[in-house]
């Protein structure tokens, strides 16, 4: 069973509307097993809309129809989808009372247009669940050919809560129905940081060829900026304990390969890790920022019970607060050696176990004569420390963020393998 989503309404192509629908129906299907291969967006032209339906239609055997089912002139849905099935519209009495009553309910008068949601093609039928006044529909589709096989197209709206209603309680259990079997799609993301996409392709590249032979599990890349690679493996099984246990497997393989760039799982980032290795260890962490300018700080404070573990932390940004506050020698403030005393100045200032540091350039005029994007980061402790410079890709605001992951990825790297305090 392979099924389409078609997102339907010209304020998705302006980029009015972001459509967060497709995704969570994507999201939906994948739990059910059901796979989904195409997604499409389309404004409200019939002409189009036909088109799209029609090409959903020659290469899977659902398509769900998200959106155009409200009562103005540009809800075109219903009638593109009766052109499609080669039926006529006519008025559902049932549906028409039953949205008379939802004003009624609310002391209005229901206007005239409002009947166009009761309208069905011949041969749909209306989901059960009906929240808003837009009803659902159920449409099915003739064989193209004489003993094909029949398809259908749900029409659902895109009013969020209304279509997830109707997702949950007729479109996947009919889709289950449909397809006459019983699986699951589980994916498990592990997350990187510290190797470029094609790197880690390459790294990658022997085990994806394996996995290309047998189709299941498969490997995808998910490049997400700030929060690192992700390498997402997906697995589809008859039942959750079977997926769960090939994700496991394969877990298990890709481990040794990737090594310690794997910093994270699923939903975990890494201030979310780096403030877990803190707590295991007892240990507090002071931060002394110039060019992130409290971005590292406000990442950690993020995580819920921070005050345990996160004393506080300096924005340093002018020179002299880094010489009066943080105890600097005066000279040259994106070195290795100004990162490491900033550490060390707020280690002692706040009286924590360990203190982390970034200075860098992120501008032209803060150049001190070396190349924008360089950046000077430390951990200290009062056993250890470590220093590193790097050079960091983009804009002002991406080489701050790029500065405080890298940071804390340093700070996770040394807690794992260091002596700190």
């Amino acid at each position: 069973m392979k099924v389409e989503v078609v997102a339907i309404g010209s304020e998705l192509l302006l980029g009015q509307i972001v459509d967060t629908n497709s995704s969570w129906i994507g999201e939906q299907l994948a739990l059910a097993g059901i796979d989904s291969h195409y997604q499409t967006k389309v404004g409200d032209n019939p002409a189009r809309l036909e088109a799209v339906l029609n090409l959903a239609l020659a290469r899977s055997d659902a398509v769900i129809c998200c959106g155009g089912l409200g009562p103005t002139q540009d809800d075109l849905t219903r009638d593109v989808i009766g052109t499609v099935m080669g039926a006529e519209l006519e008025l559902d009495e049932a549906i028409a009372a039953r949205i008379r009553k939802m004003f009624s309910s609310r002391g209005r008068t229901m206007p005239d247009n409002n009947l166009r949601q009761a309208m069905v093609p011949v041969g749909a039928t209306a989901m059960a669940q009906q929240p808003g006044t837009a009803p659902g529909l159920v449409c099915p589709i003739p064989p193209a050919v004489d003993g094909g096989a029949e398809k259908v197209i749900y029409a659902v709206p895109g009013v969020p809560y209304e279509m997830k209603e109707m997702m949950t309680g007729t479109v996947i259990p009919d889709l289950t129905a449909r397809s006459g079997q019983s699986a699951v799609i589980r994916s498990r993301v592990l997350r990187t940081w510290g190797m470029s996409e094609s790197g880690l392709s390459e790294l990658l590249a022997d085990r994806i060829t394996e996995l290309d032979e047998v189709g299941n599990p498969t490997i995808a890349f998910l490049a997400s900026g700030v929060e690192g690679l992700k390498v997402r493996v997906t697995a589809k099984a008859p039942s959750e304990e079977a997926a769960v246990a090939e994700l496991d497997r394969e877990e298990a393989v890709l481990r040794p390969i990737l090594g310690d760039i794997v910093f994270g799982l699923d939903d975990q980032n890494m201030e979310a890790v780096v403030m877990g290795l803190l707590a295991e260890r007892e240990l507090t962490v002071a931060v002394a920022e110039s060019l992130t300018g409290g971005y590292v700080a406000g990442r950690l404070c993020a995580i819920p019970g921070a005050s345990k573990v996160f004393q506080g932390g300096v924005v340093a940004y002018q020179s002299r607060i880094k010489f009066e506050l943080l105890g600097l020698a005066e000279g040259p403030v994106v070195t290795e050696g100004a990162a490491l005393a900033m550490a060390h100045g707020v280690r002692r200032l706040l009286g924590a176990d360990i203190g982390l540091a970034t200075t860098g350039v992120a501008g032209p005029d803060e150049a001190e004569g070396k190349p924008v994007g360089t950046v000077c980061l430390a951990v200290a402790g009062s056993e250890a420390e470590r220093a590193a410079t790097v050079r960091l890709p983009g804009d002002r605001e991406r080489i701050r963020q790029f500065s405080t992951i890298t940071l804390l990825d340093l700070l996770r790297r040394e807690l794992l393998d260091g002596d700190l305090a």
